[in-house]
């Protein structure tokens, strides 16, 4: 791997596809590794890429070993690069910026921004073909200002606060300012000379005003000798073009090819996000089988994946051809009542975890086409499979690409949706995508 160009950091699982699937959509050529690649890690496979995506588990963990896992992933990825100097850092974070007072993104931005040694970022999770939009440092979820949306009752990161701004600004002692959309709308130009305006004033960061894609391609100009970039997904698009790259329809179809899909199908679904319960539901109401991983019966200590496991085996002698769905997704009302019992973190940890098992289960009876919907869900269920890489395929919906990987029952196409992403019939849609190819 020696003409990296792009060396990205992503807090969650999900996130990352999301990010390779913009990067792979404007013609380059992406490796994801499941964590920090080891010595032993073999990319001969793929081994002349553009760009490599780290994902991490690392948005809602202590802000601490964020930044720990952070900086390995960056000390790794500049072992890669053409040179230290040359590779770029992406680190990506979720389009509704989740995190709290205490982190994860605020500390994180600090330590690769020393250790890359630079006095100036920008933080934009705009994704405007996800109805994410940033307008005067507000982020808009759809028509709604992100603390009026879902986000307001996620259960581990709420979002209570629409000015980006002032969220940003809560994580880190740096000063963070706007470049706001006038100056966005003027043209990449216009923005260098802004931000030389903002580190002239003293400010570090600023959050930057994005409403549409048009948008995000012109600035993507004035990162082009950046070192560090934080953003969502939506800026990727941008970014090819400052490394030469222009690919046509037929070179994006090529880079995004995978093998012919075999063997069983099925979904398993952790998030609690609004989009997810209506795909859940969706899926049922159209007579899709299904089996609820109800948190009460863990706690009571049901062995619930047993049953599961039990369940998706029956259905799959009745019929191969149809998939199955295992899911825990529930409203704001019942997460809140099962971490009232058990905590956050210990209610989160024990449904993650069941799920995982189940995943792993399901794969043993022959899945191997499988829809991951959630953030945390899906780096649990992806730890739990032992995979190491994802090759990046199609684009099921924006931000979601199905993928393949190795593991040590054989190959897997998988999909890691995240919660708020997808269309009210993304599960269906998935698997038809996969079988046209």
């Amino acid at each position: 791997m020696s003409r990296v160009l792009l060396g990205c950091i992503a807090d969650d699982f999900t996130g990352a596809t999301d990010l390779a699937n913009n990067l792979v959509r404007g013609g380059m050529r992406v490796v994801q590794t499941i964590g920090v690649p080891t010595e032993s890690t073999n990319f001969d496979a793929w081994a002349d890429v553009d760009a490599v995506v780290v994902a991490l588990k690392s948005r809602t963990i202590p802000a601490s070993d964020a930044v720990a896992q952070s900086l390995q992933a960056l000390a790794w990825l500049q072992s890669q690069g053409q040179s230290n100097e040359s590779l770029q850092i992406y680190f990506k974070y979720c389009s509704t910026f989740d995190s709290t007072d205490a982190g994860n993104i605020g500390p994180v931005t600090d330590a690769l921004m020393d250790a890359l040694q630079t006095n100036f970022t920008i933080a934009c999770p705009a994704f405007p073909d996800n109805g994410r939009t940033i307008f005067k440092g507000y982020l808009f979820v759809g028509d709604e200002l992100l603390h009026e949306s879902g986000m307001r009752n996620h259960p581990l990161t709420p979002m209570l606060d629409s000015n980006l701004v002032r969220v940003l600004q809560a994580q880190t002692q740096r000063k963070v300012g706007l470049i706001d959309y006038k100056t966005v709308a003027a043209g990449s130009a216009v923005i260098t000379a802004r931000i030389a305006e903002l580190q002239a004033s003293g400010i570090s960061m600023a959050i930057v005003d994005a409403t549409s894609n048009a948008e995000l391609v012109e600035a993507g100009k004035a990162w082009k000798n950046m070192p560090l970039i934080t953003a969502g997904s939506g800026i990727a698009i941008g970014l090819p073009q400052n490394f030469g790259i222009h690919a046509t329809a037929e070179d994006i179809a090529k880079a995004s090819k995978l093998p012919a899909p075999q063997g069983l199908q099925a979904i398993v679904s952790g998030s609690c996000s609004v989009a997810t319960n209506a795909q859940v539901a969706k899926f049922m109401a159209q007579g899709g089988s299904s089996f609820h991983v109800d948190p009460q019966q863990l706690i009571a200590g049901a062995d619930v994946t047993e049953q599961a496991l039990a369940w998706a085996k029956e259905q799959f002698a009745k019929s191969i051809s149809k998939p199955l769905l295992v899911y825990a997704t529930s409203t704001p009302e019942q997460v809140k009542a099962v971490q009232a019992k058990l905590g956050v973190e210990k209610s989160g940890e024990l449904i993650e975890h069941a799920l995982s098992a189940i995943a792993k289960g399901l794969v043993d009876l022959g899945v191997r086409q499988l829809v991951v919907a959630g953030g945390e869900t899906s780096g649990a269920c992806v730890q739990a499979l032992g995979v190491k890489q994802l090759r990046i395929g199609p684009q099921i919906s924006p931000g979601v690409p199905w993928t393949h990987a190795i593991t040590n029952v054989g190959e897997l196409h998988v999909a890691l949706k995240s919660g708020n992403f997808g269309s009210v019939d993304f599960f269906n849609e998935a698997f038809e995508q996969l079988k046209t190819g």
